[in-house]
């Protein structure tokens, strides 16, 4: 396997959208409910990889898209240090790779880059990615109840993680 990570652009929207929408599918809670309106996925991608608070990764294997996460650096003026982690997705039939480690290792790579101290992410309580998180030395902060949707529906809460990082 050869896997590559890199910044992606306005030419990845289509497979970005193929990613959601396969994600939110398989029960991913991804701010989307199943089945992703038409449009919905490109559209949120197109906004996403244009706007410059946002760094966009890509995972690749042999040259194709399958996994991504989203480095959002637009803070309030009284947060500069800080940045959130947005948007952790693995296509399902690439999922056990380590896609998603090397997605968060490069994203918390660039928050250093960027003079970023402090990150922050929440994931869903059931089928979120809690373990890979911790794993990866974040601090669960705690849980907000019924925080949102499943994707075919039913409340799900939300656990909140944060990481402290180098300066």
């Amino acid at each position: 396997m050869n896997l590559t990570i890199q910044r992606l652009d306005a030419a990845a929207v289509p497979r970005l959208a193929e990613i959601l929408q396969e994600t939110v599918a398989a029960g991913g809670s991804v701010h989307f409910m199943d089945p992703v309106p038409e449009g919905a996925a490109e559209a949120y991608w197109s906004s996403a990889v244009a706007d410059a608070g946002r760094i966009v990764l890509g995972a690749f294997v042999d040259d194709r898209l399958e996994g991504t996460v989203t480095l959002w650096l637009d803070t309030p003026p009284n947060q500069p240090f800080r940045g959130e982690i947005w948007k952790l997705m693995v296509a399902p039939a690439a999922r056990g790779q380590g896609l998603a480690r090397a997605l968060m290792i490069e994203a918390g790579r660039l928050a250093v880059e960027h003079g970023r101290t402090l990150l922050n992410l929440d994931t869903a309580v059931e089928g979120g990615a809690s373990e890979l998180y911790e794993s990866l030395g974040w601090t669960r902060a705690g849980v907000i109840a019924d925080y949102a949707y499943k994707p075919q529906g039913g409340a799900v809460g939300t656990a909140i993680y944060w990481k402290k990082l180098p300066a």
